[in-house]
């Protein structure tokens, strides 16, 4: 029986010989892919890292052996039985391994990043712990539509020290999720003991997030799949989430190579005595199991393992061709719109509009985020949205990690989502599930991952908010491949771009200046989209090019309006899109004008003027009259004080004399 088409059965019952020995059939693979990955390791067939989980096979078996096609796990470094467990073939994962083109994420990801949503299989993960905020987003998945969906997160007795676990699991808990926290305790974090490494256990933890706790012996895949049976049963009637802990046992080292000084040979002889596959053996010689059978079924798993093997070596490297490809999704190149002049609204106006039109046409849609929903946002842009989209607007605890790590599970399991980081300095937090996750899956998974996501932030400085709630980070952003940076610089542009980004089949961090909510524009019409990755001349000139973004917009263009007194006639660049940058926008108009100017919010060290500078020196220096200009404030924290805050602030003065200075340098 497929574990893909296993159907759930009644909550507990005792498991037939048929199933046992299909159950130890899967052992039996799993068992002989890790020795042979082993093997191919030794013989240099395997580069990179392996982590291997011998002697753990009875978990991944029987965790997934009542889950549907449909329902999703997340996995750890040390996961290929849990992919194998859950459908994947054994000549494409072989294939991964070495890094070919037929590999599951065509040699893009390698051993601990093997993936395939369309099983469910969210992806293992070389970062602990964090496939454990991406369950909760299947699992949110699975609960908004409402299909008895399930999710299952695999993690080892070491993630549980990481904060993304507490995050995760609080968060499931709140929003009372269909998941199940699988813990494979074999005792060991890397090199240190379990007892080391933890003063409380897991069943003191699960109590005190308000979940239910089981442990089982994790090699009996029977006792396994029997309590998953219950608890998946349970999951799909609405119960919540559970922590299951599973004692076992890792009969490898941390990685292949590892020398292994931390434990001794008798405990590992001892270990061996509670062999998974010696277990299901003896339980099938209870109920009448010849032992020939058993033997054949070994022969028959090892001749088709060592024919994957060969299937597998005879794929291609992947062509250097191909090295671009999946990094994002290219997007179409629409012809942008005029915009008609409707009433006058607010910038805070326009991010609630395009949000609540985005919503509307697509149940996919949904928000999240702290205080989002009840109190609608804390600048109140959201307020009432909640009755208008029961379902959709959903507070989340203080937890960064969380919101961000859940929304690229989501993503991955088919939602839209749009998730809030109340101010851009506390991306820090949760730069793992941005950087190493929503950044780089779709890459890693070979194109089999979508992630069309959102994180909305807010930053500004200007009104003593100190040095923690005032950055502008975009610099750090952009330097991430496969992430797209978004600053509006008014009212129009963040109704067209927070549409486009929420269609956008890319990740999108939308980031908008507070200061600017009560910025009033006219109003576009509903249909207004602007494309992703576009600049836009704001104020046509000859003499100078000024390339700026967000709420610099405004100092830019007052400056350029004020030395227009003096015959300069300056153009003005609005970015709109940090990354992908508009190279072409911007050379066009350096060709134009000959000078050229940067003005932001962002420390200029480093920073996206930097990015500019060395475009028009390397692609466009022949155009250059001058040397590049870049107005930012100096690499510093922002400081609190308003006369300090001030002083570090660019404004139109600043951005007016130098534009007068430039102006007198190079021929006219």
């Amino acid at each position: 029986m497929s574990t893909l088409e296993h159907p759930a059965g009644p909550a507990a019952a005792a498991v037939s010989a048929e199933d046992l020995l299909e159950m130890y059939r899967r052992m039996v693979t799993i068992r002989l892919f890790e020795q042979s990955a082993s093997r191919l390791y030794a013989q240099s067939e395997v580069p990179g890292f392996l982590h291997l989980s011998i002697g753990q096979e009875a978990t991944a078996v029987g965790a997934c052996w009542n889950l549907r096609r449909s329902d999703g796990i997340t996995s750890t470094h040390r996961g290929h039985g849990h992919c194998l467990a859950k459908g994947l073939d054994l000549t494409s994962m072989f294939a991964e391994l070495m890094g070919r083109e037929g590999g599951t994420c065509q040699g893009r990801g390698g051993s601990m990043h093997i993936a395939d949503p369309g099983l469910g299989i969210f992806g293992a993960n070389g970062i602990v712990g964090a496939g454990l905020p991406i369950v909760t987003g299947a699992a949110t998945a699975a609960k908004l539509r409402g299909d008895g969906g399930v999710a299952v997160g695999f993690f080892g007795d070491g993630a549980v020290a990481q904060g993304m676990f507490h995050e995760s699991v609080n968060l499931a808990a709140v929003w009372d999720l269909p998941v199940v926290f699988f813990c494979e305790n074999n005792h060991y974090s890397e090199f240190s003991r379990e007892q080391d490494q933890h003063r409380a256990g897991l069943a003191a933890r699960a109590a005190g997030y308000g979940i239910r706790y089981e442990a089982v012996d994790g090699n009996d895949v029977v006792a396994v799949a029997e309590l998953m049976g219950g608890l998946v049963e349970g999951l799909r009637r609405g119960e919540g989430p559970v922590l299951v802990e599973a004692d076992t046992y890792r009969w490898h080292g941390h990685y292949e190579g590892d020398p292994l000084r931390y434990r001794t040979s008798d405990e590992l002889d001892e270990a061996k005595l509670r062999d998974p596959l010696l277990i299901a053996r003896a339980r099938l010689a209870e109920l009448g199991t010849p032992p020939g059978t058993l033997d054949d079924v070994d022969a028959s798993v090892a001749a088709d393992v060592e024919a994957a093997i060969e299937a597998a070596r005879r794929s291609p490297l992947p062509d250097p061709a191909t090295i671009f490809d999946h990094v994002w999704v290219e997007e179409e190149d629409p012809v942008e719109p005029e915009p008609e002049q409707g009433e006058r609204f607010r910038m805070m106006d326009a991010v609630r509009e395009a949000l609540t039109l985005e919503m509307e046409r697509d149940e996919r849609v949904y928000a999240a985020g702290i205080d989002v929903g009840e109190g609608g946002n804390v600048f109140a842009l959201f307020r009432g949205m909640t009755e208008q989209f029961p379902g959709r607007m959903l507070d989340t605890p203080i937890s960064e990690s969380a919101i961000v790590g859940s929304a690229v599970g989501a993503a991955m399991a088919g939602m839209r989502p749009v998730v809030e980081i109340m101010y851009m300095d506390f991306i820090g937090v949760c730069l793992d599930a941005l950087m190493n996750q929503a950044a780089k899956l779709r890459f890693m998974t070979g194109g089999r991952a979508a992630l069309p996501l959102v994180v909305r932030t807010q930053f500004g400085a200007g009104r003593s908010s100190g040095s923690q709630h005032s950055q502008s980070l975009e610099a750090m952003l952009a330097h991430i491949p496969g992430l797209t940076v978004v600053m509006p610089s008014g009212p129009v542009e963040a109704y067209g771009l927070l549409r486009a980004a929420i269609q956008s089949p890319n990740p999108v961090v939308f980031v908008e200046n507070r200061l600017q909510y009560g910025l009033k524009d006219a109003r576009p019409q509903a249909d207004y989209i602007i494309p992703l990755g576009r600049a836009r001349i704001v104020r046509p000139g000859r003499d100078i090019t000024v390339v700026t973004y967000s709420r610099m917009l405004q100092e830019v263009v007052a400056a350029a309006e004020e030395v227009a007194g003096d015959g300069i006639d300056v153009e003005v660049v609005d970015l709109r899109t940090i990354s992908p940058l508009d190279r072409d926008t911007i050379l066009t108009s350096l060709k134009k004008t000959r000078r050229l100017m940067v003005a932001h919010e962002g420390v200029q060290d480093f920073g996206v003027g930097a990015e500019i500078a060395a475009l028009a020196a390397n692609e466009g220096f022949w155009h250059l009259d001058a040397p590049v200009v870049r107005i930012a404030p100096p690499a510093m924290p922002v400081p609190y004080s308003p006369s300090l805050e001030k002083a570090w602030l660019p404004d139109r003065v600043v951005v007016a004399d130098a534009l007068r200075r430039l102006a007198e340098v190079g021929p006219r």
